[in-house]
């Protein structure tokens, strides 16, 4: 009678064990990127010339102003009648 609690018992945790594994969840991978990259050129060279534009340009401009396409108006009497005899 030992025998066969002892063997219900080390079968038991066996099947346990297989269940448990049986279990195993995976994710996606996930890539993580960084909000700020800071690159330092401290340590490096560069040669090159500095160049300006040619010609002359205008750093401010002039705001452009456009008629208006709405007409506004004062009487829609015409309208209100020509709705009414719709009726």
């Amino acid at each position: 009678m030992k025998r066969f609690i002892s063997v219900f018992a080390v079968l038991s945790l066996v099947s346990t064990a297989a269940f448990a594994a049986d279990e195993v969840v995976r994710e996606a991978d996930k890539t993580v990127f960084r909000k700020k990259t800071t690159i330092d050129f401290t340590d490096v060279a560069i040669d090159g010339e500095l160049t300006k534009p040619e010609g002359s340009y205008s750093v401010s401009k002039k705001k452009t102003t456009f008629k208006t396409l709405i007409k506004v108006r004062d009487n829609f009497n015409p309208e209100l009648q020509k709705s009414v005899e719709n009726l």
